[in-house]
Parts: C-alpha cells; sequence; structure tokens
C-alpha cells in the first residue's frame, strides 16, 4: 500500500483539492483509500456530507484516546474511507511535545491499519506548517506531493519543504522521495511559467510533468460535497487529476493493484 503526503508550508496551494480528487481518480479505477485530514482546519473534512462533529470520532481520538484508526474511519462514496479532522488537532504539539514516539505514532496507526483493511493506498491532507502533524505524516508516508501555486510565495513554502526533507534524511535514514505539482496553473499570466521555470531549475526532474490547471469545477465542487469528477467528469480539472493519477502509476509512485484479502492468521497474529 502506497501512503502520499500533500504538503507545502503554505496554504492555498491546492492540497485540499490534491488529496481530494487524486482519491477520488484511484476510485474511478475500482480501488478505495484511506483519506486522512490532518488540517486542523478541517476544510478536506467538510466536504463530506456527514462528517462526524465530537473530537473523539475523528483523528484527535487517535492522538488523545489511542483509538484505532480502523474505529474512526467513515465511508465516503466515490472515495474509500475517511479519518475526520477537528479543531482540537491545534493542540497536538503543545499536549505531546515532538519526540520519537509521538513522531512515530501515526506510522504505527497506518502499519495496524494495513493488516486488516483492504484499502489500496493512503492519502493524508497536511496542516500548513511544520509541526507534530505534517512531521508525523512524513514520517509515515512513501513519498510526498507538494503541490505550488502560479505565485512565488508558494514556491517559497516549497523551498521550505526541499529544506525540511533534506533535514530529516539522517533522522529518517533514507531519501524522502517528493514530486513537485504545478497548480492554479494559468497559461494567460507570465507568472505560472516564471514559476514554472523556477520550480524546474530548483527541483529538476522531481517536478511533475503534469500540471493543474486553474479551473472553475476545482474550486466550485467542494460547495457541493463532491470531487471534480462527480461534479463535472468533462472538465479540466478531471482531465488534469487523471493525467497526474497516470503519472504516478507510471513513474512507479503508486500503484493500481488491488490488495489480496488479509488472511486469518495476519488478523489474529
Amino acid at each position: 500500500m502506497t501512503r502520499i503526503a500533500v504538503f507545502n508550508q503554505k496554504g492555498g496551494v491546492g492540497k485540499t483539492s490534491t488529496v481530494l480528487n487524486l482519491a477520488a481518480a484511484i476510485h474511478r479505477q475500482g480501488l478505495n483509500s484511506l483519506i486522512i485530514d490532518m488540517d486542523p482546519q478541517g476544510h478536506l473534512s467538510e466536504v463530506h456530507p456527514n462528517a462526524p462533529g465530537a473530537a473523539s470520532q475523528s483523528l484527535f481520538g487517535f492522538y488523545q484516546e489511542n483509538k484505532p484508526l480502523a474505529s474512526l474511519a467513515i465511508e465516503w462514496e466515490g472515495m474509500g474511507k475517511l479519518i475526520c479532522s477537528h479543531k482540537e488537532l491545534i493542540k497536538v504539539d503543545s499536549i505531546f511535545g515532538r519526540g520519537p514516539a509521538i513522531l512515530n505514532l501515526l506510522k504505527h496507526g497506518l502499519e495496524a491499519w494495513d493488516k486488516t483493511a483492504n484499502t489500496s493506498n493512503t492519502l493524508i491532507d497536511c496542516c500548513p506548517y511544520l509541526g507534530v502533524l505534517s512531521l508525523s505524516a512524513i514520517f509515515a508516508t512513501d513519498f510526498v506531493i507538494i503541490p505550488i501555486a502560479s505565485d512565488y510565495l508558494s514556491l517559497q513554502g516549497a523551498q521550505k519543504v526541499e529544506h525540511t526533507l533534506k533535514a530529516l534524511e539522517p533522522v529518517l535514514k533514507r531519501r524522502v522521495e517528493r514530486r513537485y505539482l504545478l497548480t492554479c496553473y494559468d497559461r494567460r499570466h507570465s507568472m505560472t511559467f516564471e514559476v514554472h521555470e523556477q520550480a524546474l531549475a530548483n527541483f529538476g526532474n522531481d517536478v511533475l510533468k503534469t500540471v493543474i490547471s486553474e479551473n472553475v469545477a476545482v474550486a466550485e465542487s467542494p460547495q457541493h460535497k463532491q470531487n471534480v469528477f462527480q461534479y463535472s467528469a468533462s472538465s479540466t480539472g478531471a482531465r488534469d487529476y487523471q493525467a497526474l493519477l497516470d503519472e504516478l502509476v507510471e513513474n512507479g509512485l503508486l500503484s493500481l493493484q488491488t490488495n489480496p484479502e488479509p488472511s486469518l492468521a495476519s488478523v489474529t497474529g
């Protein structure tokens, strides 16, 4: 199972849209994903039509009450399973600090999930700042997608992520795989191409060929509690997110193979 964190240290760059619509593209291939909203703002959770409101039924229950992830996941039609965010998540740093135990807690929780779940991939919508939540996502995942909107501030946010990932490599004892995704791509503006060129200069082959165009369907679909494929399957946004999935699969970063059902031995230990 592939675990993907979507992170930039600047907000408004398309993190939530990318998690939402990449999970939807995967579901269109007949596979379910586990989707985790780790942003205390909870924008991704707000798209779900029946997200629970209680903190104990959100990801905060995993941290505060040691609830297994499987007990918190809810069905999401056209997507897979969702573990919701809650505003109480903002307290995780102050309550638990930044020791190895808390930073690896999500990784261990996902390892337990993988033994019994039938989801194919995990996608995590990170918060737009560096703290326990975003670090935990990086520790737990196979690679990170860093969205870059077509402006210089989001490019600077991506550069901060690059520095963070390099600094974590001695701790994790591996290179953190990452890919940079150009979003809000408006070909009418020269800045779009300038930011794209600068991203290529800074990150080279880690920049994805797929770009996510500025698109009304991508912007409007969440307010209708839908992903872009449900809202407008023929839109440019839908085509872009399908192209993103195709590129990730072609590059071996994400698998669309169905996982076998867990055996009784693996469940019972």
